[in-house]
């Protein structure tokens, strides 16, 4: 049952918010009542077509039960009701689904990391499918992705690679991703065709403002030498590249890839923010996960999240059980929407049904 007091409350609380951006408030007030407004209208939208179903369901009904509805009449409210009441059980499925308390990150853009993780230089070339898969599916959205930071492997593909990804919803889809992703493949150095195993780690993480994190000048540990690559002027005389240590919780973070210093160390403080804020995200979710058992969604990334099999073209999340045969889709990003949204979806489902046992 759907709490109609709370409903009502919600479109009461919207048209408030309206009329008072409508008086025409300004600063820090306008910025507040703007961010609520967006997020209240389209769960009153949900209400209100939910109530309209509803009106309309009951009209057929009280015209099915007058004994001075004529035949034909009935016969073709008859004929609307099913259709109404799948409409209706449509819409207050939605319904609920915007009433679920939202996590506050969903909003903000993402910081995606990769790491090649066991299988030597084959991990490294996984690592470098893995972002061309990221990058490709990010502008099907029409997200922005930006590089932050790459080291390279020796045969191909990345150690370690960093990117910004702008976008609406760009952490809200993408925040599931972080984990172990291991593949199955025979490597193009193999001769004998055997079929290894490799790794690589994805970490999603929301991208922190510093609102959003406080950090002391004086927990900060800063170092600037010169960058690490193949070679060049700019590689071997330039002292551009910025370590940061967080010492409380001896966060590393290195940024090398800009010519200016002062860009590298504004990009590191970019990914040490975001990684604290990740971290204390985490912290609190491990701590809500032991009272109400939730596991989907936990992002935990010591566990193997995903198995991309080449030789059988199937890709599986263990996660949610799901195997779809489309692995060249999928790492071309056309198909990796599907196993997306299977995510969102199972965690919804997680969602509600903690939401009906409450």
């Amino acid at each position: 049952m759907l709490p109609l007091a709370k409903l009502q409350a919600l479109v009461v609380r919207r048209d408030l918010v309206e009329a008072e951006l409508s008086a025409g408030v300004e600063g820090d007030r306008y910025v507040t009542l703007s961010r609520e407004f967006s997020e209240l209208t389209p769960v009153v939208e949900a209400i209100n077509a939910w109530r309209a179903a509803r009106a309309e369901l009951a009209d057929i009904e009280q015209l099915l039960a007058d004994p001075a509805t004529d035949r034909d009449m009935a016969d073709l409210a008859h004929e609307e009701k099913p259709a109404l009441e799948a409409r209706v059980a449509t819409l207050e499925h939605q319904l609920r689904l915007a009433l679920l308390p939202k996590d506050a990150a969903d909003a903000k853009n993402a910081i995606l990391e990769i790491r090649a993780g066991t299988g030597g230089d084959e991990a490294s070339l996984f690592a470098g499918d893995l972002f061309r898969m990221y990058e490709r599916y990010s502008a099907l959205q029409g997200w922005a992705m930006e590089l932050i930071s790459a080291s390279e492997g020796t045969v191909g593909g990345f150690k370690e690679i960093v990117a910004e990804i702008r976008g609406a919803g760009a952490y809200a889809k993408l925040k599931f991703e972080s984990g172990v992703h291991r593949v199955q493949r025979v490597p193009a150095t193999e001769s004998g065709g055997r079929i290894h195993t490799s790794a690589a780690t994805v970490a999603v993480l929301p991208e922190a403002e510093e609102v959003d994190v406080a950090i002391n000048d004086d927990d900060l540990r800063i170092d600037v030498m010169r960058a690490q690559g193949a070679g060049g002027q700019h590689v071997n005389k330039t002292e551009s590249a910025v370590r940061i240590t967080h010492i409380p919780t001896n966060t590393v973070v290195l940024v090398q890839d800009e010519r200016s210093q002062h860009k590298n160390r504004a990009r590191a403080m970019a990914i040490l923010r975001s990684r604290i804020f990740d971290e204390e995200r985490r912290r609190l979710a491990a701590t809500r996960a032991e009272d109400r058992r939730l596991q989907v969604g936990s992002g935990d990334r010591s566990e193997r999240i995903r198995t991309y099999n080449f030789p059988q073209g199937r890709v599986t999340d263990h996660r949610i059980e799901l195997t779809l045969y489309k692995l060249p889709e999928i790492m071309a990003g056309t198909a990796l929407g599907e196993i997306i949204d299977a995510l969102i979806a199972d965690h919804q489902a997680g969602l509600l049904a903690l939401d009906s046992a409450a």
